[in-house]
């Protein structure tokens, strides 16, 4: 085999060639999480929240116009010299996908963080317990309460999951990517577990996401370590490179690393049949953070899954893709199946999410250009309806507490017909219907299937049709029950929002009709985005 000869460390120190303007986003971001932790350290009690809020803010959007000058500057940085051969080794490649999907994940985490800070007059986050390490119903987390105290710290930890979400698409390596996967997951699975209601089935939540969460990075080191052992690198050119001169003798390497790798980097995503943990999370997490997690981690994790597939594992596609044909049809089908069984509505938000995760992977797969865009163009209609989605549940209570059973929002069409209206609209955007960016973005990909995916390709675009039609009977059902059904004597009310959260309904509703209607202008971009650099 001629494998690529190990890294080896230069006899004298020598800098790493950064290029600081091309990932001035990434630095903005890091350093506003960093500003964050100071502010919970020392800013008054009562001017947390609006300092925290601001800053988040601004900071997003701050990294989000600096993409427009890290697009002049599009290559690979931060590299490091080869002692023996003097070849430079680059951690981060910074193209048009990582661009585009750090644009993508900054400006729905600008959403995120505006329906996370939804206080209902309250001093603090309405959605987070006033303090996280207290036993739920306890003496502590009553004095907690009364006191005044506030969860203000979901705020850095959420631009600290941001950071690792815009570092994992860009990494050019598997340690890399290995750092940014946990950097991303860690507040995560602190704010999974800072549900203010139902305290309990929240804690759960983040336990399980933790423990699996914790096997899928222990697959994916094991996954790196076989893949080094395999091409004698952990960057994704070198192993391209081995793959390509490699014998099929080695494959008792490439086949299982590649395969594990991709466990820990669909277990992000919720592909069948390492989704176990979506339900419960998504169910028990405050529901901004889930509507948060289910937009921008499977834009984070397929960004990573598209670098992985097109940059480091490319020539050897033949060799591991009828494995992830195998996990995108599993995930369709199940992820349609079971949303028909659910009763509770974040239970079912969660089996469509896996459903359209199946529905990404089947452009994935395509292994064209035409095919990248179009993912592109999927993961930024879906984050937007499903932010937007997420944060209209969160206004629906019954005393108190958000009300997610199914049988709650019986009639809420006939007492809320605007906000009801809303939550139809964005239904009908995941059903696929037309006139919404569902419809778009599932022709987009079922298309570039059709059109480069060969037979099989032809084969997933028809089981997606036919999982699509099946979830069309989940979501007219709840449309049904909302403006067709009698409301219960006990009828649920829908609490008004801030400012914050209004805005953030209004644009992920805005633009899921704007890329129905007129989907050119972001298809011509995600096209023109498509390309990788090595």
């Amino acid at each position: 085999m001629t494998a690529v000869a190990p890294l080896a460390l230069p006899a004298a120190f020598q800098p790493s060639n950064v290029d600081y303007l091309a990932i001035l986003p990434l630095l903005i971001v890091f350093g506003v999480a960093l500003v964050g932790v100071l502010v919970e350290a020392f800013a008054p009690r009562e001017r947390r929240h609006a300092i925290q809020v601001g800053l988040a803010v601004v900071g997003l959007l701050g990294a989000a116009a600096a993409i427009i000058p890290a697009a002049g500057h599009q290559g690979v940085t931060m590299g490091l010299a080869d002692g023996s051969t003097n070849r430079q080794m680059f951690a981060l490649a910074v193209d048009g996908p990582a661009l585009f999907m750090q644009g993508t994940i900054l400006l729905m985490g600008v959403l995120g963080v505006l329906t996370m800070a939804e206080r209902f007059g309250g001093t603090g986050p309405d959605a987070f317990t006033p303090s996280g390490a207290s036993t739920p119903g306890s003496a502590n987390e009553t004095a907690a309460a009364r006191a005044g105290a506030l969860t203000s710290e979901v705020f850095p930890l959420t631009m600290f999951a941001i950071f690792g979400m815009m570092l994992f698409p860009t990494t050019n390596d598997l340690i890399g990517m290995f750092v940014a996967l946990e950097v991303l997951s860690l507040p995560l699975y602190i704010l999974s577990g800072l549900a203010r209601r139902r305290r309990l089935l929240s804690q759960e939540a983040s336990l399980k996401y933790f423990l699996l969460g914790a096997f899928s990075s222990a697959f994916f080191l094991f996954g790196t370590a076989l893949l080094y052992g395999y091409a004698g690198s952990v960057y994704f050119g070198d192993l391209s490179k081995a793959i390509a001169s490699g014998p099929l003798a080695m494959n008792g390497l490439l086949v299982p690393g590649a395969f594990l790798v991709f466990v820990g980097l669909l277990f992000k995503v919720g592909a069948v049949p390492f989704h176990a943990w979506t339900p419960d999370v998504y169910q028990g997490a405050p529901t901004p953070v889930t509507g948060f997690m289910a937009a921008c981690t499977k834009a984070a994790a397929f960004g990573a899954i598209l670098r992985l597939a097109y940059v480091g594992l490319d020539t050897g596609r033949w060799e591991w893709t009828n494995a992830l044909v195998l996990v995108a049809l599993l995930t369709m089908v199940v992820g349609a199946v079971l949303s028909v069984t659910q009763t509770d509505l974040k239970r079912l938000l969660a089996y469509s999410s896996i459903a359209h995760a199946g529905f990404i992977l089947v452009g994935v797969l395509a292994f064209d250009r035409k095919a990248v865009g179009a993912v592109l163009f999927y993961i930024v209609a879906y984050g937007f309806s499903t932010i937007a989605a997420f944060a209209i549940v969160s206004l629906v209570r019954q005393n108190g507490a958000e009300a997610t059973h199914l049988s709650q929002w019986a009639g809420l069409g006939k007492r809320y017909p605007v906000v009801a209206g809303a939550f139809a609209f964005l239904m009908l955007a995941f059903a696929g219907i037309p006139l919404t960016s569902g419809f778009v973005s599932k022709f987009a990909v079922f298309s570039a299937a059709v059109g480069t995916g060969g037979a099989t390709g032809t084969v997933m675009a028809v089981v997606g049709v036919v999982c699509s039609a099946i979830t069309v009977f989940v979501y007219a059902r709840v449309i049904v029950l909302m403006f067709f059904s009698d409301a219960p004597d006990d009828a649920v009310e829908v609490v008004t929002p801030s400012v914050s959260t209004t805005f953030s309904i209004a644009i992920g509703t805005l633009v899921t009709l704007a890329l129905g209607v007129l989907p050119s202008a972001l298809l011509d971009l995600a096209d023109r985005a498509s390309q990788f650099v090595r």
